[in-house]
């Protein structure tokens, strides 16, 4: 007798999840109905932002597996289907259809893959016309609506996380003159402030308007219920259109209603098998989740497609009969805005404070590639070192065109658990074109291991 998964959340986790499995077990074995609130699955959220901005011509770009594909693999993908209550103890989820109609449905296996909602904060006017999330296929279709039934004018994005400055670029892209207002000294929160300070900076070069220590405190209307301002503590933001760049919270209201474990920031927790804690017939991954930070041993909320499309096949392999694990993360991300490339990895100096580690911090500048090559463009790399042992504990990159990927030499070492000194010894590739002979990340890395032995160490 076959047994039956449901999948709550047809994206990157949700259908990476049912696609494992269904590779493992066939559909005499094991019936697989994924519920999707929205209307679309398989798709690149991380590529709304290219797709706004015309990078990326057509929304269905972004999905990287149809609908009809999952149906032919009987996977029986469901649209416009919002799950609203979860029963473990009875092995059910209680399912509304875009109909209205609502129906019990039992499963032997449960997947929670709900990812996360984009931060609105309860703000006069934030609901009206022309204020736009940006997490879903929906949302950024809801948005493309706006900026093509409208003339190029004035845009506010609210926030400066990897969303803000990735939605900036879109808009200035599509010729709108780009404010943006967050609450920080400086843009990029994921970044130490001296770093991004140079985000600013070069931001405010391309003609985007940044504003820090900024109080949002109401959307403002017209006469037609429409936004027209962006009002602060300090003054008033012409707006056209309004794009919230917030970043986003684990949607885990279900899950919680349940009486499922959920982490300090809010995600659900799970073991390395990314099964429920507690349940051994519930797995949960993507950004509804929180993981462990392998630096600094703490549990972290990361929403990012990466740790979503790795969970999904790690569940997916559980539930067929396999084994796999999720170790971790070290927290790598990249972004940019214009020409301007922006990475970290790692912790931050408030992160590493915040853990109880004493560390030493550098910065050096260098170049993209050799200084006498043409179009050699300067980058900025910072390190963090712990003082004791001279492990890495993090970097942060911002420079123009190869600088971000760099930070994956970072993301290695941090894995690996390598000191700086080691890190000077890596065996990288090297010719004029594509970097100085010491790449600016073990430039910063022999620097780190000076500060380390001047610490004392």
């Amino acid at each position: 007798m076959s047994e039956r998964l449901v999948v709550i959340g047809g994206d990157a986790t949700g259908m990476a999840a049912a696609s494992q499995a269904r590779r493992l077990k066939g559909a005499g074995e094991l019936e697989i109905v994924v519920f999707e609130r929205g209307h679309f699955a398989s798709y690149s959220a991380c590529g709304i932002p290219y797709w706004v901005g015309g990078a990326v011509r057509e929304r269905d770009d972004l999905i990287a597996r149809t609908p009809e594909e999952h149906r032919e693999r009987d996977i029986d993908l469901r649209f416009g289907h919002q799950v609203l209550e979860l029963d473990p103890a009875g092995h059910r989820v209680l399912v509304r259809d875009d109909g209205g109609t609502e129906s019990w449905t039992g499963y032997d296996k449960l997947v929670i893959a709900t990812g996360a909602r984009p931060v609105r904060p309860p703000l006069p006017g934030i609901d009206a016309p022309g204020v736009h999330g940006v997490q879903t296929l929906d949302d950024g279709q809801e948005l493309i609506d706006t900026l093509t039934g409208q003339e190029s004018g004035a845009a506010v994005v609210i926030g400066a996380g990897y969303i803000g400055v990735e939605m900036a670029e879109a808009l200035i892209q599509r010729g709108y003159r780009v404010t943006m207002l967050h609450r920080g000294a400086e843009p990029m929160s994921t970044l130490d402030p001296d770093m991004g300070a140079l985000v600013r900076k070069a931001m405010d070069g391309m003609g985007i308007t940044v504003v820090g220590d900024a109080e949002v405190t109401a959307i403002r209307t017209g006469a037609d219920g429409r936004v027209r301002a962006v009002g602060t503590a300090d003054g008033e933001y012409p707006a056209d259109v309004v794009v919230l760049g917030l970043g986003v919270r684990p949607a885990t209201e279900l899950a919680a209603a349940a009486g499922l474990p959920l982490g300090e920031e809010g995600g659900l927790l799970t073991d390395l098998a990314m099964r429920v804690r507690g349940h051994t017939d519930i797995w949960a991954g993507g950004d509804c989740v929180e993981v462990l930070d392998l630096v600094s041993g703490r549990l972290r909320h990361i929403a990012l497609g990466t740790h979503a499309n790795k969970h999904g096949q790690i569940i997916g392999t559980g539930v067929g009969g396999g084994y796999a694990t999720f170790p971790g993360v070290v927290g790598t991300a990249v972004s940019k805005v214009c020409a301007l490339e922006v990475a970290r990895t790692g912790l931050r100096e408030a992160d590493a404070t915040a853990a109880g580690l004493q560390f030493v911090s550098v910065t050096i500048e260098s170049t993209s590639r050799a200084g006498y090559y043409p179009d050699a463009t300067p980058m900025t790399v910072k390190m963090l070192a712990e003082r004791r042992t001279g492990r890495l504990l993090g970097t942060q990159i911002v420079g123009q065109e190869g600088a971000g990927k760099r930070v994956d030499i970072a993301a290695v070492a941090l894995t690996a658990r390598m000191t700086v000194e080691q890190m000077t010894t890596l065996d990288l590739g090297y010719a004029p074109p594509y970097s100085p002979v010491w790449d600016p990340v073990l430039v910063a890395a022999r620097k780190a291991v000076a500060a380390v032995r001047a610490a004392g160490w």
